[in-house]
């Protein structure tokens, strides 16, 4: 049940990273914190799946 909460919590943590308004001296990295959000919430959305088909298998 951790792994689960931990996929979940690692999908909004990549919202919060596309979200993120990065001004000054960080603007130049927006584009860089948007395709690292992008990832992480695709990785880890297919590892929920995986998860839950494997477990819906296993039954």
């Amino acid at each position: 049940m951790e792994r689960i909460i931990l996929f979940f919590a690692s999908m909004l943590a990549g919202f919060a990273l596309i979200k993120v308004p990065l001004t000054g001296t960080f603007a130049a990295l927006d584009p860089i914190a948007t395709i690292v959000g992008v990832i992480t919430i695709l990785v880890f959305a297919l590892a929920l799946i995986y998860h839950g088909v494997r477990t819906l298998i296993n039954r």
